[in-house]
């Protein structure tokens, strides 16, 4: 089977998956008629986020619905094989596994060994007949970005800024799949997008993966820890949308694939009407 074709932009979203209130599938329908070629959903922190790509799938016509990630500690590899195979043709063709080893500090002590194990699942996977092209696999550091491109249809980076996915294209090669997230924070002011941005970023700062990969980008511990403007605005666009837009394109030129927004809201300001209108004006931006 083919990868799925995941285009040029996508969306990350929290709220696709765990949105408050009516509304969720309308949002998923909206996206797709923008121009969102794939709805990325978060499913780390469970079991249960093949539930949701299903609900997703029957709420879409043409999007591709993609897991940011599904939790490798959650799941038999032979689990999800069996889950993807009761699948119709037309779903599999929009529905992209992205893999991730999670972190230790969600895990606890059965967490070890990230590499091997990440490898170890997806040899299950494989094992149990899973279409591989449908799968991707959320990879940060240089050997789990070469993982990515041996064993899957390529990488899915979270929380990076382009020269990732300028070194990460070096390491995969081409033909193979880059798709990173980018969030953006909005803001009247780039002060308040900042601070908004930071607070979005602040829980990753504890986890080793995420605070390693941006030192290997060049960030500083001051930068990260004091939430400097050079890494905020490094790993996050803030405030105006050609801001936004302009980011985006610079993962493209760098050699990503396709590129998933993540709006980064503060508190209150992540309902379904306020993201649909900002996702619309990034979407315009880059037409």
């Amino acid at each position: 089977m083919a990868a799925p074709e995941l285009g040029k932009l996508g969306v990350w979203s929290m709220e696709l998956r765990f949105g408050e209130g009516p509304g969720g599938e309308q949002f998923a329908h909206d996206l797709e008629e923008m121009g969102y070629d794939t709805l990325w959903i978060p499913g780390g922190f469970d079991d249960k986020v093949l539930e949701d790509v299903s609900r997703l799938l029957a709420a879409t016509q043409k999007a591709v619905i993609a897991t940011g990630i599904l939790n490798l500690w959650k799941y038999e590899p032979a689990e999800v094989a069996d889950w993807f195979a009761g699948l119709s043709d037309a779903h599999k063709a929009r529905t992209m596994i992205g893999i991730g080893i999670s972190h230790s500090a969600l895990i606890g002590e059965d967490y070890s060994r990230p590499l091997a194990n990440t490898r170890k699942f997806l040899e299950g996977l494989e094992a149990a007949g899973m279409a591989m092209d449908n799968t991707s696999l959320a990879a940060l550091g240089p050997k789990m970005v070469a993982l990515s491109g041996e064993k899957t249809a390529g990488a899915h980076p979270y929380l990076v800024d382009p020269e990732h996915s300028r070194q990460a294209r070096a390491i995969l090669g081409p033909g193979k799949l880059l798709a990173p997230e980018q969030g953006v924070a909005f803001g009247a002011t780039i002060e308040e997008a900042r601070a908004t941005a930071a607070a979005g970023v602040g829980f990753y700062k504890g986890l080793p993966n995420y605070r390693n990969n941006w030192l290997r980008l060049g960030y500083t511990e001051d930068e990260i820890e004091s939430d400097a403007d050079r890494f905020i605005d490094g790993i996050v666009a803030c405030a105006e949308v050609s801001t936004m837009a302009a980011r985006v394109r610079e993962h493209w030129q760098a050699g990503a694939d396709h590129v998933c927004v993540q709006i980064i809201s503060a508190e209150g300001d992540n309902d379904f009407a306020t993201l649909t209108s900002r996702f619309r004006q990034i979407a315009e931006a880059l037409a």
